[in-house]
């Protein structure tokens, strides 16, 4: 049955907790192997429900995203901030399911349950612990305030409102980062690294609760740990790249290379199986939306695309030396309007024109990073931008620009960093000087294989004189706030129709406690020309922010 937990005086949050039909069938206790491997997949079966809402919530409700005409009423509504309690996509129980579950789980494990010396659940019950905070998290982010318990909460007694606080991000971050910070080195589950991109990482969670408690020094040794772990270091910022191609000074055709996420939520291929995704009906043409995308890069995407300078080094033949090259800045030069600047969002974004086809759109879009299969969560760069962030803010922004022009490495540090931020940093930037080496197979030489991530669309950034931080600036805070703003762009160049920039966006306005700065960007999402001042003084009241409850 599905019990009411009430909100406040007189408010209720209808069917937010279900104390039976969303229950996975656990049993009253969790004794054996097998049973770590099911209760684990119910879990996961219940993370699909919010998987599609992830990405949409987090891309209409920033300003790189805008709907069109073809967009429901819901989509439209969840863009403009006034979605109510019965819009489609406002289904906070789906969230609260998750909870229950888990909270079951972890009540019910005998985490002391032993086979051959290793203790059975501890893999799967740290899985357990990091979906429940990643969850919360989420609710936090879209709700503001919301109940919190980490208990099942089982009969109807138990949902009284008077039993349980109301968290918002701060108070939810805080707990979970003494939750989860006993499992920093527990293995992932099941054993089989091909699975591993099913579970959330420990370290880079810690990493995202200690960002959005405003614990910068904490989420950036995360971050770093994460990112450098001596027993599965990842592969740095990496070569990724849109790019121009041809010899010399010569710009013909693009090609682009894809990076894998690191973290997704599996959906299943037939509704038969369970939950399928529909973010292509969303975002891209199908012949079930009859072509009618509902949702394309807004004006403000493509104006901060444009806007980037694309940088290429080439050797000159006349010197035999290399020299510099700056791509036209005229939108004529170029077959398409968008390919000027920044190539991500066009090597992203797939537009053409489609007629004879009776009752289906003209317009034809397709976006590559939507996938029907797997919504992505976490992404190696996207770890990267949130560790310049937390660099910056914890006042290493000579560090977090690196990140950004050109990729941390050792030579990057001694050369573009200054010492007293080097010795301010300590083992932030201390790494092993291989995960910076490849080795090339042909030739058998040792290669750099790192790059600033504003390279992976603008070419050859680091040889870019004007993508600099200016010397004239008044203050630290200056410098930082400058970085910042570098960044924040850097999150919507890179993670477009990722589902990442309410957050961000939001992140950043919290902690520099600008509510202005929020409003400005999102009712800026159509472009130089079409400022939306009726959502931009909705926007000044952060109540309006988030998702109704009720």
């Amino acid at each position: 049955m599905g019990l009411a937990l009430a909100i406040g005086a007189g408010a209720a949050l209808t069917s937010c907790v279900d104390t039976d039909s969303n229950l996975v069938d656990f049993g009253s206790d969790l004794h054996s192997p097998n049973d770590t491997v099911y209760s684990l997949l119910g879990i996961m079966n219940k993370m699909q429900a919010v998987a599609d809402r992830t990405i949409i919530l987090g891309e209409l409700k920033g300003e790189t995203t805008t709907v069109t005409e073809a967009a429901t009423t819901d989509l439209k509504d969840i863009a403009n901030f006034t979605a109510t309690a019965e819009n489609r996509y406002n289904t906070p129980e789906d969230y609260y399911a998750i909870i229950q579950n888990c909270n079951y789980y972890i009540a019910h494990a005998d985490t002391n349950l032993s086979l051959r010396g290793e203790k059975v659940f501890i893999r799967e019950y740290a899985a357990v612990k990091a979906f429940r905070a990643w969850t919360y998290l989420q609710l936090a982010i879209h709700y503001g305030k919301v109940p919190f318990f980490t208990r099942p909460l089982m009969t109807e007694a138990e949902t009284d409102p008077s039993l349980h606080p109301k968290y918002g991000v701060k108070e939810i971050c805080d707990y979970f980062i003494s939750d989860l910070a006993p499992y920093l080195e527990t293995d992932y589950p099941l054993g089989n690294s091909s699975y591993n991109t099913y579970f959330i990482p420990v370290r880079v969670l810690l990493g995202d609760l200690c960002l959005w408690a405003g614990r910068y020094r904490e989420a950036a040794q995360y971050y770093h740990d994460y990112l450098t772990h001596p027993d599965q270091p990842l592969p740095p910022t990496g070569i990724y790249s849109v790019s121009w191609t041809g010899d010399n000074d010569e710009f013909i055709g693009r090609s682009m290379s894809v990076s894998s996420p690191l973290c997704t939520i599996r959906m299943e291929d037939e509704e038969f199986d369970g939950i399928v995704s529909y973010l292509d009906d969303v975002f891209e043409s199908t012949t079930d939306n009859r072509y009618y995308f509902q949702a394309t890069g807004s004006g403000a995407m493509i104006e901060l695309s444009q806007a980037q300078q694309y940088v290429k080094l080439y050797t000159n033949t006349s010197t035999g030396r290399p020299d510099t090259l700056y791509a036209p800045r005229r939108t004529d030069a170029y077959q398409n309007s968008v390919e000027m600047g920044d190539l991500r969002y066009s090597g992203k974004v797939t537009s053409t024109y489609t007629t004879g086809v009776d009752g289906y759109s003209e317009d034809y879009q397709s976006v590559s990073v939507i996938s029907t299969s797997h919504v992505p969560l976490y992404q190696t760069s996207s770890i990267y931008l949130r560790m310049a962030e937390a660099y910056n803010r914890a006042g290493l922004y000579e560090s977090a620009f690196a990140i950004l022009k050109y990729g941390l490495s050792t030579s990057t540090v001694e050369k573009y960093i200054n010492a007293d931020e080097r010795n301010r940093a300590g083992n932030l930037l201390s790494w092993s000087q291989y995960y910076f080496i490849t080795q090339d197979m042909t030739t058998d030489e040792l290669m750099v294989n790192t790059a600033g991530i504003h390279s992976y669309g603008s070419g050859a950034t680091h040889a870019d004189t004007l993508y600099a931080i200016p010397d004239d600036l008044g203050s630290s805070k200056d410098s930082m706030l400058y970085v910042e703003d570098l960044i924040c762009d850097e999150m919507a160049l890179e993670q477009g129709f990722e589902g990442q920039r309410f957050a961000d966006l939001q992140r950043i306005a919290l902690h520099r406690d600008d509510t202005e700065f929020f409003a400005r960007k999102v009712a800026g999402r159509g472009g130089k020309d079409h400022f939306d001042q009726a959502l931009y003084e909705r926007l000044l009241n952060r109540d309006n922010w988030y998702l109704p409850l009720e």
